[in-house]
């Protein structure tokens, strides 16, 4: 992948510095992120890239344009690259159509926020665009049309065409995806290894060409130092197994915190040679709220879902 975040090692003080200056716009870009993508972890990654690149280019932030609708513009055309991109990978695969993520519910009414923002999975990115921004973040018409690079007449358009469509939709039944045994058992010798503090042995899981990124601290390989920080916790750890929104994870229970509560996740990408690439989420508390659930495994029932 030819992306300038994934191979510039450990973050520098400037770039935690302007993320300490956009840190009250990163729920609300996550959010949005989430919702074009379909996905809490895809639109962090969104999420991150585009705030790389907000970075990146911020000598040409204009004196008198504002930050937040610029770092919107950034994450709304990484979204739509991001779509694009998928697109073109499931067609070269022959995938099947977007999985239904919901049922179909009166869109618009008291308290469907949250199922609207699962609805717009439905429409093309330009129409979820326009209905998110309008319908569940409140822009006005011509902060839209300044987002995505249309007219105030051509917003009005798609919100007509993106609200006929989502309540025309149909109950359809959730679609449960096939689970990947090869991931699975990858997961398992993680989690058994890495709660027995076997680090050699799990860095031999892991392809000599991995990556690793860790939320706003690191993007390269996936150094020994990763591992053993692990053992510099305050607090007594676990890492175990789970779903995020479907999505199978891992999730450090404790280490940051007393309680045996999720600290982070950890998504693994494995490949013919192993894990080959590692995305370590920490720091970013509006990842699990803004998702539909949490299913941990061998965990109190009680705490194992959330919503």
């Amino acid at each position: 992948m030819n992306n300038p975040m994934h191979s510039v090692g450990r973050f520098g003080e400037r770039y935690a510095a302007f993320l300490e200056t956009v840190a009250s716009e990163r729920a609300r870009l996550h959010r949005y992120a989430a919702r074009m993508t379909g996905s809490v972890l895809d639109g962090e990654d969104v999420m991150q890239e585009a705030l790389f690149e907000a970075y990146r280019k911020l000598d040409r932030l204009e004196n008198d344009e504002s930050l937040r609708p610029w770092l919107h513009k950034i994450v709304h055309n990484r979204c739509i690259d991001f779509i694009r991109s998928r697109t073109i990978r499931r067609t070269r695969e022959t995938a099947a159509s977007e999985p239904d993520l919901a049922p179909a519910v009166e869109v618009y009414g008291h308290g469907v926020c949250r199922a609207l923002e699962r609805l717009v999975l439905h429409l093309p990115p330009k129409e979820r665009a326009c209905v998110l921004l309008k319908d569940v973040f409140d822009y006005e018409l011509e902060e839209i049309s300044r987002l995505v690079g249309s007219t105030v007449g051509g917003v009005k358009a798609a919100l007509h065409r993106g609200r006929q469509k989502l309540s025309a939709l149909p109950e359809a039944e959730v679609v449960e995806a096939r689970p990947d045994e090869r991931l699975e058992e990858i997961h398992a010798l993680y989690v058994d290894r890495f709660n027995r503090q076997d680090w050699d042995g799990l860095r031999e899981l892991i392809s000599a060409d991995a990556r690793l990124l860790i939320t706003d601290l690191y993007a390269g390989p996936p150094v020994l130092g990763y591992f053993t920080r692990f053992d510099q916790m305050p607090h007594p750890r676990r890492l175990i197994a789970g779903t995020l929104d479907g999505t199978p994870v891992l999730v450090l229970l404790g280490g940051l915190s007393q309680d045996m509560t999720p600290t982070a996740v950890i998504r693994l990408k494995i490949g013919p040679s192993g894990i080959i690439e590692l995305r370590h989420y920490t720091g970013c508390p509006w990842l699990i709220p803004a998702a539909e659930s949490l299913v941990i495994d061998d965990y109190p029932q009680a705490l194992r879902t959330l919503h």
